[in-house]
């Protein structure tokens, strides 16, 4: 058991700050929404992003709750800021109505929108960022109409770094470690180090103190790969903040951030959630095992749901995960905001660090459902069975002996499975996730 890792992610939950508590409910529950970069990267413009909010229409996924449509990297010039106003410049060419003009025709058709900066003095595309001008940004923000804001972690200079380095276990961050440790890493910190005086989280409060000083709400996703123990201070900094470093399109680097974010669920509940990226549904090469694996789990954990395909050619199959309606209302569960927790590790010993392997046995409660959220992950790649017993589940356990019933629902097709007794148990394909509804015992 990775010890060390673990306590710490403990002892984040424990000293985490008060949530940072937005108007009119904002943040209060894991965001839903599209960003641009998984779909185009820097290859952006008015008319991409105006397709993928009609589409979101067009496909139901604004009534299935989806609302933030986010640009991200490369939206303004890259050769600087104006001269007069010191505000960075929305690319003509790219955006010839300006952030305004897109925005306001995003709130025409009833959505919200998202913008992009960092925490340094370039983005991770080379472009201007917000290190040092976060009021100006944020007024500026305020004025385009904005209501998201993401928020990166490159082009930090020199005397913004931290004086320690802090262990992510993770394979863009760091090197990989199969115990969730980082033995090697470089001046570490002293035990019981306070990260939220770092200087990480200065950069970020600043463009926090930034938002909360203009007349307009935005909600603040952190995005800084999990790095200066983020879950210390994340809470009190906005409404959610990344744990790991960017996804990708393939299930081996899926099953590593699930895995990674899996020992941080202590510290997601309301106003505030860890964040293992964006979603990938639809993209690359994944099986529609992987996909619906990847959105259970990421609707389980209660991470934000942001897609990330072009939405004028996405799959139908596709669609039909992301809008699962029982996995959205476990996620946007308005009276419990807990997210599921492991409550077995299943191809592993409990509580074991495996980026190949990460925890398969997974529940939560959920009053949207009326009952309890439960999943089976086949993490191998074989076809294997896996077995949901009623007494090994926490919120069954206290009622449920060796023979007890409960009413089921299986999650992907909505099919009523009437009293199952004892247990269940599902053969599945590779990469594959059995989800159900244990609801009234029977």
């Amino acid at each position: 058991m990775a010890r060390s890792f673990l306590s710490a992610a403990l002892l984040s939950f424990l000293s985490q700050a008060d949530a940072l508590v937005r108007p009119d409910g904002v943040g209060r529950l894991p965001a839903l929404g599209w960003n641009t970069w998984n779909a185009f990267a820097c290859d952006i413009d008015a008319s991409k992003v105006l397709t993928a909010a009609k589409e979101t229409i067009n496909l139901g996924l604004k009534d299935a709750g989806y609302e933030y449509i986010n640009i991200d990297d490369c939206w303004s010039v890259k050769s600087g800021r104006d001269p007069s106003t010191n505000r960075m410049i929305p690319d003509p060419t790219k955006f010839p109505d300006g952030i305004s003009g897109i925005a306001s025709q995003i709130h025409d058709l009833g959505l919200k929108v998202g913008i992009y900066s960092s925490a340094g003095t370039e983005t991770c595309a080379g472009y201007p960022a917000s290190l040092g001008y976060e009021k100006i940004d944020a007024e500026a923000f305020a004025e385009w109409g904005i209501d998201y804001l993401k928020y990166d972690n490159c082009g930090v200079p020199t005397n913004w770094t931290d004086t320690y380095t802090y262990c992510v276990p993770d394979g863009t961050n760091g090197s990989k470690y199969p115990n969730g440790t980082c033995p090697d890493i470089p001046n570490p910190a002293p035990a019981g180090y306070d990260w939220s005086s770092s200087t990480t989280a200065q950069r970020y409060e600043a463009m926090r103190d930034g938002l909360l000083s203009v007349n307009r709400t935005i909600l603040y996703s952190l995005c800084n790969w999990g790095q200066a123990d983020v879950n210390q201070w994340g809470n009190a900094t906005g409404n959610s903040w990344r744990t790991t470093g960017d996804i990708t399109p393939y299930w081996s680097r899926i099953a590593e951030i699930a895995n990674e974010n899996s020992f941080f669920m202590n510290s997601a509940d309301f106003w505030g959630y860890p964040d293992p990226d964006m979603l990938e549904v639809g993209n690359g090469n994944l099986t529609m095992e992987e996909n619906r694996a990847h959105f259970a789990l990421w609707a389980a954990m209660k991470s934000p749901l942001i897609i990330g395909t072009p939405l004028d050619s996405i799959k139908q199959e596709h669609v039909a995960i992301l809008k699962n309606k029982y996995l959205l209302s476990f996620n946007q569960d308005p009276v419990i905001g807990r997210p599921a927790y492991p409550y077995k590790w299943g191809y592993n010993v409990d509580w074991t660090f495996d980026p190949f392997h990460p925890a398969e046995y997974w529940s939560g409660p959920s009053s949207s459902l009326d009952g309890t959220l439960v999943l089976m992950l086949n993490s191998e790649d074989s076809v294997k069975t896996r077995i949901a017993v009623w007494s090994e589940i926490p919120e069954l356990s206290s009622s449920a002996g060796k023979d007890s019933g409960y009413q089921v629902t299986d999650v992907w097709t909505g099919k009523d499975l009437g009293c199952v007794k004892g247990q269940y148990s599902a053969e599945l394909e590779s990469h594959d996730i059995a989800a159900l509804v244990v609801g009234q015992s029977c």
